[in-house]
């Protein structure tokens, strides 16, 4: 076993976004940290080298780069309003730089098991060097929710002999491999239709297969990016304040304000209400649907050879199959008796806040959640949450405080398919103490309310708040001509107005 002085009392796995923030903070609060990566270098699904990157070739974010980045650092001048996946490597490696975290980061070092030992925990890993050990008092999981792809299980699927096979769709690289074919894309996720879509100018054919069809957003309405428009502290505090039925009906009511409905482009009926629909986002999918580019049908039922059969009963000869059908969470190096303490499921797992189980004192997660939305603003303030926990542990509530607040979940809240970013970046910042109170920035009260939750916005307040934050705060939700005057709307008026009512 190496000798435990040899290291920093903190071990963090994985070196992506959240590793990344979670050192940063750490360092912040004068708290020295190693970080194990597996791969040769860091970014995570952002490292085009990395073994488990979902990403391909160009690829670009689905959130604008002002919502793809951290408080502390913008994009350079002259990035386009989505980075592509080149550019987000390039961001990060110069965030790590910036705050010289590559020091902390250990490459080539697969973590393959995690335990309980007297003092804190066992951490074991593999180099190339052979396999290694240390105990340390704290571990925080920084591994990612996109690791392990969910293929689902389909009757004649092992069978099927379209010339292109089978594949997860991170596994798709570009669309070179696809030209001229006739290609079946499963699933509606976001990465799914925006795969369909770019193979709509290349492929003979592409056809869209899915259990319900979602609502579909647009990455940009009237050019402003999406996510400055729906995922804002209002929305979030409305979620709060009012019923599931209102609040659905309300957000229904803003989609199709902004995207209309996805059967009116020729894309299959979504659900009467949002959240049963779901809520999916890309630009050029249900314009290729309208233009006769792409076709959707209902699920599988059976796969014949080259030829899939629908529920609806029809069928289609297709030369490969891409399904975009998400990932189940995995973390194969905890111990047995972690995971059954966790409830750990390819779902999720029982935490509190996102974070921590008050039966396993010492050990956080970070960032093992499915968003909608932007993860970057989130990701940094759960880890400036966390880092400020273990400098100050009387933050923490008690255990028991813990354990009430699983226990009272609902269960269909402990496992959602995605949480929207907007309610967990309001969670982790009132516990980090760093939401800013409209009443407190009179000129920012409008930007604060009704714009995005810029990661400038959570560093107004609080601990390690920033005097330009409000220069930073107006110019983020100024961005693609959106928030530009501070006077309030009789519409925003009145939603603030709701929110203050009894």
């Amino acid at each position: 076993m190496t000798a435990t002085h040899e290291l920093p009392a903190i071990a963090i796995i994985g070196a992506g976004p959240s590793g990344l923030a979670m050192v940063r903070w750490l360092n912040a609060k004068g708290l020295k940290a190693v970080v194990f990566e597996a791969a040769d270098g860091l970014g995570g699904q952002w490292n085009p080298a990395g073994a488990h990157t979902a990403t391909w070739p160009g690829m670009r974010t689905n959130t604008s780069r002002v919502m793809t980045a951290f408080s502390d650092m913008d994009h350079p001048e002259g990035t386009p309003v989505y980075p592509t996946r080149e550019q987000m490597h390039a961001y990060l490696q110069a965030y790590a730089d910036r705050f010289d975290l590559a020091g902390a980061i250990r490459f080539g070092c697969r973590v393959e098991g995690l335990a309980r030992e007297e003092g804190g925990w066992r951490l074991d890993w593999r180099t190339e060097q052979g396999s290694q050990s240390a105990r340390f008092e704290r571990v925080i999981v920084a591994t990612g929710r996109q690791i392990k792809a969910e293929v689902p299980q389909i009757l004649g699927l092992d069978g099927f002999s379209g010339r292109l096979g089978t594949r997860h769709t991170s596994a798709y690289d570009g669309p070179a491999d696809w030209q001229d074919a006739s290609v079946l894309v499963a699933g509606c996720s976001i990465s799914a239709l925006e795969i369909a879509a770019e193979l709509a100018h290349h492929a003979d054919r592409v056809t869209v297969a899915y259990r319900r069809q979602r609502y579909v957003l647009p990455k940009q309405i009237v050019g402003v990016p999406t996510d400055h428009v729906m995922f804002t502290r209002v929305a979030a505090l409305m979620a709060e304040k009012f019923p599931p039925e209102a609040v659905a009906e309300g957000l229904k009511a803003q989609v199709l304000k902004v995207a209309g409905n996805p059967a009116d482009w020729g894309a299959q009926v979504p659900h009467d209400n949002v959240f049963a629909a779901g809520i999916t986002q890309s630009q050029g999918f249900l314009p290729a649907v309208s233009e006769g580019r792409i076709a959707t049908r209902p699920w599988i039922e059976r796969i014949e050879g080259d030829t899939v059969r629908f529920a609806d009963g029809s069928a289609e000869r297709v030369d490969g199959l891409l399904f975009g059908t998400g990932y189940t969470l995995s973390l194969p190096f905890l111990a047995p008796e972690i995971a059954e303490t966790l409830q750990l499921d390819p779902v999720g797992m029982d935490l509190f806040a996102q974070t921590f189980h008050p039966d396993l004192s010492g050990l956080a997660f970070v960032g093992l959640y499915e968003l909608l939305g932007p993860y970057l603003p989130v990701l940094e303030l759960q880890a400036r949450w966390v880092a400020e926990t273990l400098a100050r542990p009387e933050l923490l509530p008690a255990g028991e405080q813990m354990a009430q607040a699983i226990a009272a979940t609902p269960p269909e809240f402990k496992r959602p398919p995605a949480v929207p970013m907007n309610a967990l970046a309001v969670m982790f910042a009132r516990l980090l103490g760093a939401e800013p109170a409209f009443g407190d920035w009179p000129r920012l009260e409008r930007a604060l309310a009704v714009g995005p939750l810029s990661p400038a916005s959570f560093r107004l307040s609080g601990p390690d708040a920033q005097d330009d934050a409000p220069a930073r705060t107006a110019a983020a939700a100024a961005a693609f001509g959106h928030i530009v005057s501070d006077a309030l709307t009789p519409e925003e008026q009145g939603m603030l107005g709701a929110l203050a009512a009894e």
